[in-house]
């Protein structure tokens, strides 16, 4: 079974070539066929996760066994924190992750820690994170960002605490993105402090901070447990944005270039498959759920699972842009346009202190030339003609990747 489902060398190269060039980085066939072999060079993937609905592909591709279908096989690693994962990922006692766009970014930039060359194989979702006030705040008449900055002027600076989940992360870009749209300065009005994912809910409750950003099922859980209400989800503030993705270094994909493709193919093959009806998103929850991934109950995960949102304001929606783990493929190519945005707000917000060679980092952290063969493997799989996509966020901002530079200094609010 295991080898008709692995493909041959021949189809890969037809595969990939049919594609064109400009998808493609040289020397790549050489070094994936030096070994006359395209069978994976590790049999077992120690993958790191953080509990968050996210996870989900990592998860299911194991429980599912997506993974065997490629000869490989994916023990999932339950980690405690973002800065954990980092750790381990450098040190090579986690073979890759699912992860925080803007870690694997900072740690290419030499901003998040010691400067690794770092590899991101593809994407794992889009949307499903959220930003949480605390019901203090809606008490005191808050309900959304134009109510909190009125708030927060009438105090003294830095009264208030807002958390975020890695300081070059994704929830730390949504959360500055936000708060400065309305006027609020994230380093200069509110206190900034870093707090896992899971500790997010405990941390307001004991009154902590006044707000975080953070993935799902914690926001949901905030709302559950009665503490906080959604003041905007993640795609409010642009819709369909890149989210966490499956991220390694470089070092271990010219190490272990079929075992790459092996992976992402695998954890792109679970992607599908959740996506592809409801009744698999709720298997997905219910499994996920457990102790051994996300430790909560499955109703706090289902609901915006499936796009069924409420906001602990009285508000419920169907939302249009909820989590999305495969979307015909959409979610899961590595734009370099998604890489690169986030190299534009570490740079606004002061975490480099000059403007990169944005399409130069994102050409060589973004491994196109690996999802692509995996996607030829999975089969069926659309992949764009372009490897970059235009998304105008809530502010009216249009981010297409052409002139990163300029983007990243167009912004009043900075640091």
């Amino acid at each position: 079974m295991i080898e008709k489902k692995q493909l041959s060398r021949r189809r890969f190269i037809a595969g990939t070539a049919a594609l064109g060039g400009s998808m493609m980085v040289p020397g790549l066939m050489n070094s994936v066929w030096a070994a006359g072999s395209d069978a994976p060079e590790k049999k077992e993937i120690r993958v790191g996760f953080i509990p968050l609905t996210d996870c989900a592909s990592v998860v299911m591709a194991a429980v599912k066994k997506f993974d065997e279908k490629y000869g490989i096989k994916i023990i999932a690693s339950k980690e405690s924190s973002w800065a954990s994962v980092r750790d381990k990922l450098v040190s090579g006692e986690l073979d890759a992750a699912h992860v925080l766009y803007g870690l694997v970014y900072g740690l290419q930039m030499g901003v998040s820690g010691p400067q690794h060359d770092m590899a991101m194989l593809m994407a794992l979702n889009n949307n499903g994170q959220a930003i949480t006030l605390s019901n203090q705040l809606k008490q005191a008449g808050v309900t959304d960002g134009a109510s909190l900055k009125k708030y927060i002027d009438a105090s003294a600076k830095g009264t208030y605490t807002f958390a975020q989940t890695f300081p070059t992360g994704t929830h730390a870009m949504w959360l500055y993105y936000w708060l400065a749209n309305f006027g609020i300065h994230p380093f200069n009005d509110v206190r900034n402090v870093v707090v896992p994912p899971p500790q997010m809910v405990v941390n307001m409750k004991i009154g902590n901070m006044s707000g975080f950003c953070v993935g799902e099922p914690w926001n949901q859980r905030a709302i559950v447990d009665d503490i906080g209400f959604t003041a905007t989800t993640t795609q409010d503030i642009w819709p369909d944005h890149p989210e966490k993705i499956l991220g390694t270094t470089a070092n271990w994909v010219a190490a272990n270039p079929n075992t790459a493709r092996a992976l992402t193919a695998a954890v792109l093959d679970a992607s599908r498959w959740i996506d592809s009806s409801d009744a698999n998103r709720l298997e997905t929850a219910q499994t996920v759920a457990a102790r051994a991934y996300i430790n909560t109950s499955v109703e706090t995960i289902q609901g915006r699972m499936l796009g069924d949102y409420e906001n602990g304001l009285g508000k419920k929606w169907k939302d249009a842009h909820s989590m999305r783990f495969y979307h015909d493929g959409q979610v899961n190519f590595p734009y370099l346009s998604d890489g690169m945005w986030f190299l534009t707000q570490h740079k606004r917000w002061g975490l480099l202190d000059k403007d990169p060679d944005y399409l130069a980092v994102a050409k060589k952290i973004n491994r196109i030339d690996v999802y692509t063969q995996a996607a030829t493997a999975v089969g069926g799989i659309n992949l764009p003609s372009n490897v970059m996509r235009s998304s105008t966020l809530f502010d009216g901002k249009v981010w297409d990747g052409t002139n990163p530079a300029a983007y990243a200094n167009s912004f009043a609010m900075k640091r």
